[in-house]
């Protein structure tokens, strides 16, 4: 039988997760908006923290599905997008940068060796993959890597990195067989400071603006062989592209979580500015018999309920180690798109304090909209799903 209860101890981690962003990130958050490209000094006190990403372990090591005494295990996936929940209610710019938690170390710890666990593990990791002519098909992507004896030469452009500026490392994605297709495609980490690695500008953006965002020329950037993650032999891709493609299956639900977070505080300042007004959303009441205010809310509390149930199945999915491609691609679709049209309809229903900068209602309405497009738009998520559900394959169905 299906149980829907919150566990204990996610129940009280959550709680712990709120009081922080509340205290903490809620307050900072117009000020970094402000101040784009500024580093938030604040977020120092989470180093050392594993927010989006976690070092692996051995076979030998890993906690049974049980946890070896009959009860289940408390799931990291599961603790991790409850947590990225409550942090975006407090801001979804200063959770991306908070150090250490890049898409590149969710990448490392999905594929990296122990060695380059023990090398890397500890650095903050941006992920490189988006190109000016490669943007929602990763396997389209033109940056070369041609091995020269002991190195690695990279050439390249990546753009739209996050955290390009703050980060340590750059999980960089490049081609080492363009005929071999997708399985030529690997990824290197790159160090920040390697010659011919350059960070060319940071962008201005519409919203999540206290995130630093920017683009890296790599003009024959020479880096150590032992910096490809997984096999460098092209016929074993399941360790290279696909290896590296399957980290999204966790970081997808992670941004739907995100817009979660972000929706939920739109729904409850609109929710307190309503009380404040007078006007009363009743349960109770029959729900053909309401004002369209009332029908509105209602609409968007059940889309959130529907989003958060989504990310939690894909998280859950994951912790049990059940393949959840298809349940994290429907995570993602539902929450970006619905996060985008919440945050917007209130700030219609509030008027003139959504419009506001008194108040932070037109900022989540902006840092919304990014959930929708990163970690593979709305539409390529329909894609993923349609594929899956009527059985065909990316030539079939485009």
């Amino acid at each position: 039988m299906i149980n829907l209860e919150t566990p204990d101890y996610l129940a009280s981690m959550r709680s712990s997760m709120n009081n922080l962003a509340a205290g903490v990130l809620r307050p900072i958050a117009r000020k970094y908006d402000a101040a784009e490209h500024e580093y938030p000094a604040e977020l120092d006190m989470f180093r050392g923290m594993q927010i989006l990403g976690r070092p692996k372990k051995k076979k030998a090591d890993a906690p049974k599905p049980d946890g070896g005494n009959g009860k289940p295990k408390k799931g990291i996936n599961l603790s991790t997008v409850a947590t990225i929940e409550e942090m975006c209610w407090g801001d979804a710019g200063l959770l991306l940068s908070i150090p250490n938690a890049g898409l590149g170390n969710a990448a490392i710890a999905a594929v990296a060796t122990d060695e380059q666990l023990e090398r890397f593990g500890g650095k903050w990791a941006a992920m490189a993959i988006t190109e000016p002519g490669s943007g929602s098909d990763s396997g389209s992507i033109t940056t070369t890597a041609r091995r020269d004896g002991g190195e690695w030469v990279l050439n390249g452009e990546k753009i739209f990195v996050t955290c390009a500026d703050r980060c340590d490392i750059v999980v960089v994605w490049a081609t080492v067989d363009r005929s071999a297709g997708k399985s030529g495609i690997k990824s290197f980490i790159v160090e920040k400071g390697t010659p011919g690695f350059k960070l060319e500008h940071l962008e201005h953006k519409l919203g999540i603006r206290a995130s630093d965002t920017g683009t890296f020329v790599l003009d024959e950037c020479r880096i150590p062989f032992d910096n490809i993650l997984g096999s460098a032999e092209v016929k074993k891709d399941t360790e290279g592209f696909k290896g590296v493609m399957k980290t999204f299956d966790n970081t997808r639900p992670m941004v739907a979580s995100m817009a979660t977070g972000i929706a939920r505080a739109s729904l409850d300042f609109t929710r307190e500015k309503l009380d404040e007004s007078g006007a009363t959303i009743d349960y109770k009441r029959n729900l053909n018999n309401v004002g369209s205010l009332e029908k509105d809310f209602y609409l968007m509390e059940a889309h959130l309920e529907a989003m958060r149930l989504l990310v939690w199945r894909a998280a859950w999915m994951a912790d049990t180690e059940q393949f959840n491609n298809v349940e994290a691609s429907m995570a993602k679709a539902k929450a970006g798109r619905q996060g985008t049209l919440i945050t917007q309809k209130c700030c219609e229903l509030l008027g003139p304090l959504g419009f506001s900068k008194e108040h932070l209602a037109e900022k989540w309405m902006r840092d919304s909209k990014i959930m929708d497009i990163f970690e593979g738009t709305g539409q390529i998520q329909h894609l993923i799903i349609a594929r899956n559900v009527l059985e065909m394959s990316g030539k079939d169905l485009k």
